[in-house]
């Protein structure tokens, strides 16, 4: 399961993503807005970006913080590929 968190300094959302996820124990990879990837690069990946973080599991294009938490919830993501329930 591949999960990727685009996020940028300085961020609040981005750091509580991150801290969600480490917390439940889930490997990421962490692609930093002007450090790793331009604007121009994000939006070919992720078009209706509009705000930081942008977190995306197995391809699935989550969103943001809120719709992370919404996301493990609704599904029972545990990062493992099985649900916590």
């Amino acid at each position: 399961m591949n999960v990727t968190i685009y996020t940028k300094d300085l961020c609040g959302y981005c750091d509580m993503a991150k801290a969600t996820l480490d917390r439940m124990g889930v490997k990421y990879e962490t692609k930093n807005l002007g450090t790793d990837i331009t604007r121009e690069e994000l939006l070919e990946i992720l078009p209706n970006a509009r705000t930081m973080p942008q977190i995306v599991i197995s391809n699935q294009v989550i969103g943001g913080y809120q719709e992370l938490i919404k996301y493990i919830e609704n599904t029972g993501f545990n990062g493992t590929g099985h649900s916590l329930g």
